[in-house]
């Protein structure tokens, strides 16, 4: 697939997908004999990857660490099992602390024109 396609397949511009690749964020995708970036299936499952895992805030210092230790292969299995799972913990307390701002937002909501409504009347009456 060209940078085009793999842009338009995961809603990315070429320019991230440049920026990923420059920086080690994805490994470098191969090149035709004109230069041209040639993405396979497994540079788009890289690609995919890391979409997903930005799109969560997993900061991009983590993941460049991650390919590159996956890069340096099998040995480094259980160093990267343990960012994973740091991240993952990390996840979790934001999932929990996301839960308690939604039931927040959801008691505020529940109401809320009745309350304003008596707001206005017991404090904007002329």
């Amino acid at each position: 697939m060209t940078i085009a396609e793999v842009s338009k397949t995961f809603g990315l511009t070429a320019d991230t997908l440049r920026y990923y690749e420059r920086i080690g964020l994805i490994p470098p995708v191969k090149r035709s004999s004109s230069g041209i970036r040639d993405y396979d299936e497994k540079d788009c499952n890289w690609v995919e990857f890391i979409k997903c895992m930005r799109g969560v805030g997993i900061p991009v210092e983590m993941l460049i660490e991650y390919v590159a230790m996956f890069r340096l292969g099998k040995e480094t299995i259980a160093a990267r099992k343990a960012l994973l799972v740091e991240q993952r913990q990390q996840l979790a307390d934001k999932i929990v602390a996301m839960q308690a701002v939604l039931e927040r937002l959801d008691m505020k909501i529940d109401g809320y024109e009745e309350r304003c409504l008596k707001f206005e009347e017991e404090n904007l009456r002329q």
